[in-house]
């Protein structure tokens, strides 16, 4: 079933009204009829199930059958500090994080970044970013729609990342797997937690000095050196795991 957001001034009494781009991929792309049905969340826990009612001249308008509550997001909000990758990586990042239930992505120009974005650059990217987000939100019936920052330094990173009780970032200087599990299985849910993926050419000693100052625990994700783009979707993976087996 197709998930759409909403904004709650766009649901009144048992309707709801859809508007904007979303009208014409309802209708045109994906040629949906009136009488079926659709999810729709407004980022809160509550799901809408509704059923298209009829089509006007700039909206949608959809009947609600009935209002469940849900929990389809992580117990924990986890934030990922992701170094500026080379290409169109940044794109896959952001799909699958936000599939695996990430709730924000900060990209962070960090000293070993060869991507280097200029404003119009990073506008323009970021909107892709934030497009890619929504629809990923919307494959993994996600309630909510992760936000994709504008670029930050490394300083402004940290400073951001002490508003989390955790901080985590996978170093490959890090020994030891057993003192990585502790440091996982010491997160408890609803603990703010935020991770630290460094560039293609990892971080600089300096950027590991001042996140260990921050209070970041260093941990190791194994024996292989991981891609950039791995590495997040690893760290995820695993504090998802963690995070809905204490459920």
């Amino acid at each position: 079933m197709y998930r759409f957001f909403v904004s709650e001034d766009q649901i009144d009494q048992n309707r709801i009204y859809i508007r904007g781009q979303e009208v014409n991929h309802i209708k045109n792309v994906l040629r949906m009829k009136p009488g079926e049905e659709m999810c729709v969340s407004t980022g809160g826990n509550l799901e809408y199930r509704c059923a298209i009612l009829e089509y006007r001249e700039s909206e949608a308008v959809a009947e609600i059958r009935y209002i469940q509550e849900t929990e389809l997001e992580l117990p924990s909000k986890i934030t990922l500090f992701q170094g500026l990758p080379k290409s169109d990586k940044m794109d896959l990042i952001v799909q699958k994080t936000v599939e695996l239930g990430v709730c924000e992505i900060v990209p962070v120009a960090m000293k070993r970044s060869v991507v280097k974005l200029d404003e119009k650059k990073e506008a323009s990217r970021l909107k892709r970013w934030n497009a890619i987000a929504k629809s990923a939100a919307q494959q993994a019936k996600r309630m909510i729609i992760p936000r994709v920052t504008p670029v930050m330094t490394f300083a402004q990173a940290l400073d951001k990342a002490k508003e989390n009780e955790v901080i985590l970032m996978p170093y490959e200087l890090a020994r030891g797997i057993e003192e990585s599990k502790q440091i996982i299985r010491a997160i408890r849910p609803g603990q703010s937690v935020c991770v630290f993926i460094g560039p293609e050419g990892g971080f600089d000693e300096e950027e590991a000095r001042m996140a260990r100052e921050a209070g970041a625990s260093f941990l190791t994700l194994g024996k292989r050196i991981l891609r950039t783009e791995t590495a997040g979707m690893t760290m995820l993976s695993i504090l998802m795991f963690q995070l809905e087996q204490e459920e």
